[in-house]
């Protein structure tokens, strides 16, 4: 299996359920979804022109609209090796489920390695069972797509960006479409103020949890 990826690098993860875990990021190029308020509108197309040698991926200095292909042994080989001392792998996007993840994520998890999944949730989740996914409902967005049902009932966590009253209650209806009762973690949208309250007061009230971004907070990447 072959996967476009954006970048590779290590971090702290800044949101939801494992907010201070040492983490290495795989992000993978490509998302048709459109979010308004995105931070890595850089990628949303895999342009072949914009394809790159695999070891350009790593530790990027800035956003890039570039990308390269990785093989799944490849990237387990190199994310378990001594150049990285995380333990939990975070794969993100663009969109990462648009790809079949289930090969990798295994991998992963025969190696001892937990793996995440951070996905809009507009596409069915293909990965071990073992995996943590998250999923980021986005509803509304400039691609037109609807949340598909079976990422509602894999989903380990919601973590729903919030700005406003409407996207508690759009969450809401969501929730009732699923048997599954994932954790829930609510994300004010760009730090603003009135939707860091609105979350805050809605956490309280419903023994939710708040996300933040820790990572923003902290200007880190």
């Amino acid at each position: 299996m072959q996967y476009p990826v954006n970048e590779i690098f290590q971090t702290i993860q800044g949101e939801g359920h494992f907010t201070g875990v040492a983490a290495i990021f795989l992000r993978l190029q490509g998302c048709p979804v459109g979010c308004s308020w995105c931070d890595t509108k850089h990628t949303w197309e895999v342009d072949p022109a914009n394809q790159v040698a695999p070891q350009q991926v790593i530790n990027v200095a800035q956003d890039q609209p570039h990308w390269a292909y990785w093989s799944t042994t490849a990237l387990v080989d190199l994310l378990t090796g001594p150049q990285y001392q995380a333990k939990h792998i975070v794969i993100t996007g663009g969109e990462p489920c648009l790809y079949d993840l289930t090969p990798l994520t295994q991998l992963f998890a025969e190696r001892d390695v937990q793996c995440q999944i951070e996905t809009s949730g507009c596409y069915p989740v293909l990965c071990d069972a073992r995996t943590w996914v998250t999923v980021s409902p986005k509803l509304g967005m400039k691609g037109g797509l609807d949340i598909a049902a079976q990422a509602l009932e894999r989903a380990n966590e919601i973590k729903h960006p919030v700005a406003k009253q409407s996207h508690i209650e759009q969450l809401d209806q969501l929730l009732a479409q699923t048997n599954n009762t994932p954790a829930v973690a609510l994300q004010p949208i760009s730090q603003q103020k009135r939707a860091t309250q609105l979350c805050i007061d809605t956490c309280i009230e419903r023994n939710w949890r708040l996300s933040v971004q820790l990572h923003k907070y902290l200007s880190i990447d």
